[in-house]
């Protein structure tokens, strides 16, 4: 993960190198080589998220200098790294507290028999009825027709039994640790409220849309408000790229593993271009692109 970009590009090697001093390990180690189910670890999977997703922006910034993001925002880690880029706190403090997030969630997650499972095809109304019945959370709204629930491992698994008989066309339980973006992550909401009630933050210099209430956040009160609350909460996914949508923007980039955002944008409005870029290759593709 990330290990041709830092090969290619020195800067990326040097922020690797800064964020391993300020975790106090080697994440970068984790990251380039394993093993898996170190890396995926709640933990460790956060932080390497949130620098993966910042290095390929350094150098897509240092490619096209002209570059100038103007609005950001994040599926659920993700957030985050919106914030670091609106420079709502600086890239060591925002690595600091994702590295807290993860680890939270992570206890959390160890602490509950939690489940989650990706309802596809179905209406809102109908999959938030289906979750109020089995007693769990609506996680996601990802994208027209993928809504995520988040729960307990029994109600999830109740959920996925009935989802065909309340109009949802697949229920399926999803490999994860545990309930994300449910009630069970509670101790995790109030132990980031606590570090977030010691973090100085600034002003967003472009307009973040938080995952919450998909609508931007600009008092530094709220701004940590919407960060704990989501911890629980549901991410509106949908609603937030729409609202991007709705304010004019039509150019789009996914900075991170894979094309999953990508993928749900073309759900959501397939009139919009969105340039995914995770490693070498697609990132001199985006740069031809957008150049």
């Amino acid at each position: 993960m990330g290990k041709d970009l830092a090969d290619a590009y020195p800067m990326v090697a040097d922020m690797f190198a800064k964020a391993d001093a300020a975790l106090g390990y080697s994440l970068s180690d984790i990251m380039f080589n394993g093993p898996d189910e170190e890396l995926t670890k709640t933990s460790k999977c956060q932080p390497a998220l949130f620098l993966h997703g910042l290095a390929c922006l350094e150098v897509l910034k240092e490619k096209i200098p002209s570059l100038t993001p103007v609005a950001t925002a994040g599926l659920s880690l993700g957030e985050f790294t919106a914030h670091t880029l609106a420079s709502t706190f600086d890239f060591e403090t925002g690595l600091k507290i994702v590295e807290q997030r993860g680890l939270f969630m992570e206890e959390a997650c160890d602490a509950t028999n939690g489940a989650m499972a990706a309802m596809i095809g179905g209406g809102e109304e109908a999959v938030a009825q289906l979750a109020a019945d089995c007693d769990v959370d609506v996680a996601n709204y990802n994208t027209i027709g993928q809504i995520v629930l988040s729960g307990d491992e029994e109600g999830i698994d109740k959920a996925v039994a009935e989802a065909k008989g309340r109009g949802v066309r697949m229920g399926k339980k999803l490999n994860v640790a545990g309930a994300y973006h449910s009630r069970l992550m509670q101790s995790a909401q109030d132990k980031l409220a606590e570090v977030l009630a010691g973090v100085s933050l600034s002003k967003p210099s472009i307009p973040v849309i938080c995952n919450f209430e998909a609508r931007e956040v600009k008092d530094t009160a709220d701004i940590k408000s919407m960060l704990e609350q989501q911890v629980t909460g549901s991410v509106r996914w949908t609603a937030s790229m729409q609202k991007l949508i709705a304010d004019g923007h039509t150019t789009f980039l996914e900075l991170g593993p894979g094309k999953v955002l990508a993928g749900l944008m073309g759900r959501i409005d397939k009139s919009v271009s969105v340039h995914s870029i995770d490693d070498v290759d697609s990132l001199e593709a985006a740069v031809q692109a957008l150049s």
